[in-house]
């Protein structure tokens, strides 16, 4: 028989378990759900997100929950398997049917496949499946309780969380809340079938040459007798089939196929070539009859870290089918606290944002969830390339038997599911535990390789990250690197710049540096980093109800930024910077200037470094998004709308990027008292891989009149190193001379066109007299429908020009610095020529 496959998403009903009324059962829209979701759909629970509603919503996470459906009694051929299959179940379950246990669950990241070929009930015509959810946060504490002895030590949430394999920031994070969801959070469907294919992975080898590649395809079959079954294997390219080949399953019930191709197609990240993704399939046959079928999509390519000892100490970087890979990108969290509300598209959209944005790289972080299928396929045929950390995060972990055992099947089962994606070009073990250890005192003897003497130590959670998990790895997808934690280098303090990763937070956290020296602070590669802003005023006004707390120091805005002491470091940043505002609207906009320029000086000087011997191998930002509407580090808001950071970042990772900088003077350590003289410099950043020629031009502009202090230097003809840095010329400015305030504006011309634009200013810009800036914003004539173009000039330098974000409605390029004689161009789509035209600001503005 071939196999049929029933989604079990309508006809549920759940209640709290300890509610014994008649009408305590409520109706589930649909499945995956949370408890939260299903509550508020029967109006039984406001809006989480709203105000502070959170508090609100908080006994929901002090509950049980049941939940049941009754289906029909499904037509079971002689010899057949039923099969109840649960993708996720959160977190502590137990599945009953018809009143019997056929489950229990207490891991969100397992999924579940439970043969009920016995247990269903025949003689009706209907069966009752009941999950009973216990409650994750209490049972959490009953979990710690049993092992006292254990260092529960750990950053965000109650430590409690670290006995649960269940995400972590539902415990709340220092940017989202504490949302305990329970519930069916992914799909359950039941299963008849005689025979199937239980996996199907496609490995690659990719000769050096290039020339050649070899596909190896092992399915494994589910059967209870395969000496009839054949499996036949097929390879395709676009839609085009290119091999095939017939295998007699094994007794091991296994079948694998090797294909050989000459010239692969490659796939690549975006920007270094296409996205090319084969298909292999394989259909199970027994007398010629298909019984079932499985197809998975995989990129042929090689993919390496590269580690090796330079002057700099260790290098840190990805290689891609041979080519060195500079990493630009973001850390990911889940878009959501309530994961269902997830759709393919919005995954899709986040990821479009991303290589939009110029990124190369998404760090899926570890204290969130092994992302879903259609993240991963977004990344694939986008070209986003995946850092992928192990779900643990900030904690000392235990380790009890159960709890490995949990661990090394949870690992083994996403392991599995993720391991066909050429975009997953990293495995690593977890977030800043290593950290943990340190801050705690725990015990690591980096000498000490045995590693069941780790499980005695303080510190056993050593043996997860440096025992069980690269042991899996290695298993189930060897060609994947595997890394030990984020932040980690061979044993040495987490901090150390000469080796492996670090989470560099001496800007915001730690010593609150000056976010203009960020380009010193880093190290091989920078894993995270980041500065808080403020979300637009749309999605502010989405989340305060009432107009008297719209103002930048309400209750509602302070409790919807979980950030500890975010109150001292934005008024930090924001006054040592900026000219202070009391008004919302002009706040808002002064935190994500700020926001804005300390991820340029980041990314900026970082990317210059890639240059340098590979001193700095990549930087993911914290973060790209966030899990509902707050106050973060996020450089785009839960609704998608890029805050000005974003466009920053995308400018400094074109293709090719013109820099300039002078060198930082502390105003603050020397008192304000202005420098007599400023060193200077410019180069180009490219990730071209060949040699490129263009024209380079650098301006010294009056803050104060517009006018140019100098005659422009331009450089003709410069040869711009392949992937690489090349640095131009460098010079100083004598401020006796010339006391009168200026801009370095720099320009880079490829084949006559503008490319690159890079502008410096004086700092800090509150020393600075923003008025009368002559800014003119005109829309051309004849623009398509649907689509404007905006034409940008100025009389006078003009700091972050920031067009208003709509939904739907997306901008070429915002948070611009415009100078005098250098007209700018900004593409609007998705604005209706009945529309309003969108509203803008820049620094200092009246």
């Amino acid at each position: 028989m071939t196999l049929s496959k029933q989604v079990l998403s309508k006809g549920w009903t759940f209640k709290d378990r300890d509610d014994e009324l008649p009408d305590a059962w409520m109706p589930v829209p649909s499945v995956p759900s949370t408890v939260q979701q299903d509550l508020i759909a029967n109006n039984r629970l406001e809006d989480p997100y709203i105000g502070f509603n959170e508090l609100k919503a908080r006994w929901v996470n002090e509950k049980a929950w049941v939940y049941r459906h009754v289906f029909q009694r499904p037509e079971l051929p002689v010899g057949a398997t039923a099969a109840l299959v649960f993708d996720g179940l959160d977190t502590f379950a137990k599945v009953k049917l018809n009143g019997n246990t056929i489950l229990q669950s207490s891991n969100m990241f397992l999924g579940h496949r439970v043969d009920i070929t016995e247990a269903l009930n025949l003689s009706e015509q209907t069966n009752v499946l009941e999950i009973e959810f216990d409650c994750a946060q209490l049972k959490a504490v009953e979990l710690r309780s049993k092992d006292p002895n254990h260092k529960w030590h750990g950053f965000n949430g109650d430590m409690a969380r670290l006995a649960v394999r269940k995400a972590q920031y539902h415990w709340g994070w220092d940017w989202g809340p504490v949302i305990m969801t329970a519930g069916i959070w992914r799909e359950v469907r039941l299963e008849i079938y005689s025979a199937r294919v239980e996996d199907l992975w496609p490995q690659t080898c990719l000769a050096s040459s290039h020339e050649t590649a070899s596909v190896t395809a092992t399915a494994k079959i589910d059967a209870s007798d395969t000496e009839d079954w054949v499996a036949r294997f097929s390879l395709t390219l676009s839609g085009r089939e290119i091999a095939c080949q017939d295998v007699a399953v094994c007794a091991d019930q296994t079948a694998r196929a090797t294909f050989e191709v000459n010239k692969p197609e490659l796939w690549w990240p975006h920007g270094y070539g296409a996205q090319t993704l084969y298909e292999v399939s394989v259909s199970l046959l027994c007398c010629g009859k298909e019984a079932h079928s499985l197809s998975k999509k995989f990129g042929i390519r090689s993919a390496e870290v590269v580690q090796q000892p330079d002057k700099h100490g260790k290098s840190f970087y990805f290689r891609v089918n041979g080519v060195d890979i500079f990493c630009g990108g973001s850390c990911w969290i889940p878009a959501d606290s309530l994961l269902p509300s997830i759709s393919a598209e919005r995954y899709r959209n986040w990821i479009r944002l991303m290589v939009a944005g110029g990124q190369v790289m998404v760090r899926v972080w570890g204290g969130g969830i092994y992302e879903d299928d259609t993240f991963y396929d977004a990344c694939d045929e986008l070209g986003l390339l995946v850092w992928q950390d192990f779900m643990f995060g900030c904690g000392n972990y235990p380790t009890w038997p159960e709890l490995l055992d949990s661990v090394r099947q949870e690992t083994i089962f996403n392991v599995q599911r993720l391991r066909h994606h050429p975009s997953i070009v990293i495995y690593v073990g977890n977030n800043e535990d290593y950290q943990v250890q340190e801050q705690a005192g725990l015990t690591y003897d980096f000498e000490d390789k045995d590693p069941e003497s780790w499980l005695k130590t303080d510190f056993p959670a050593r043996y997860i990250y440096e025992k069980l998990l690269p042991d899996v790895v290695a298993e189930y997808s060897p060609s994947t690197f595997y890394h030990p934690g984020s932040p980690w280098g061979d044993g040495k303090v987490t901090s150390d710049p000469t080796v492996g990763d670090i989470h560099q937070w001496n800007v915001w956290h730690g010593s609150q540096e000056k976010y203009q020296i960020f380009d010193t602070l880093g190290g091989r590669f920078n894993s995270e980093f980041g500065m808080e802003a403020f979300p637009h005023m749309s999605t502010i006004e989405y989340f305060v109800e009432n107009e008297a707390d719209k103002h930048p120091q309400s209750q509602v805005l302070d409790f919807h930024n979980k950030a500890d002491g975010h109150e001292r470091r934005l008024a930090t940043y924001l006054v040592e910077n900026l000219r202070m505002a009391t008004d919302l609207e002009t706040y808002i906009y002064l935190t994500q200037v700020v926001q804005a320029e300390t991820m340029m000086f980041g990314y900026r000087g970082w990317r210059r470094q890639w240059g340098d011997d590979r001193k700095c191998g990549g930087a993911l930002l914290w973060q790209i998004n966030d899990c509902w509407p707050t106050i973060s580090w996020a450089i785009v808001d839960y609704f998608l709308r890029p805050k000005p950071a974003y466009y920053t970042v995308k400018r400094v990772m074109q293709p090719l990027a013109i820099g300039v900088r002078r060198e930082h003077s502390d105003w603050s350590a020397v008192h304000a008292t202005p420098p007599t003289q400023s060193r200077w410099e410019m180069w180009v950043a490219s990730n071209r891989q060949e040699v490129v020629h263009g024209t380079v031009e650098l301006r010294f502009l009056s803050v104060v009149t517009g006018r140019d202090l100098r005659a422009p230097a331009v450089f003709s003809n410069v040869a711009i190193v392949a992937n690489g840095t090349t640095e131009i010329t460098k010079g100083v400015i004598d401020h006796v001379v010339q006391p009168e305030p200026h801009v370095l504006a720099a320009r880079l011309w490829i084949d006559g066109q503008i490319v690159a634009r890079d502008v410096d200013w004086p700092q800090p810009f509150k020393y600075l007299d923003f008025a009368d800036r002559g800014l003119e914003v005109r829309q051309q004539p004849g623009s398509v429908a649907g689509q404007h173009i905006l034409l940008i000039s100025s009389r006078k330098p003009v700091k972050c020009l920031v067009f208003e974000e709509r939904e739907n409605v997306r901008v070429s390029d915002s948070a611009m610095d415009i100078v005098p004689g250098d007209e700018q161009v900004v593409t609007v789509t998705g604005l209706d020529d009945s529309d309003s035209p969108l509203g803008y600001r820049y620094l200092g503005q009246e």
